[in-house]
């Protein structure tokens, strides 16, 4: 599981296990469920991908 660490150090450490994301046709970033595959989280305050969540092919 990743941990945010020290209070202040402003980074994750280790990868965020049992999520993956996908580029919509519009640009936004959407996180999903690895077990499930429902869709979690859709990243609509900039075109960035998540942090720390590996992405699908």
């Amino acid at each position: 599981m990743a941990t945010n660490g020290k209070s202040g150090d402003d980074r994750r450490h280790g990868a965020v296990t049992g999520r993956s994301q996908t580029q919509t046709p519009s640009g936004h970033w959407v996180k999903r469920d690895t077990e499930t595959g429902q869709f979690m989280d859709v990243k609509t305050s900039d075109k960035s991908p998540f942090k720390g969540v590996r992405k699908e092919k």
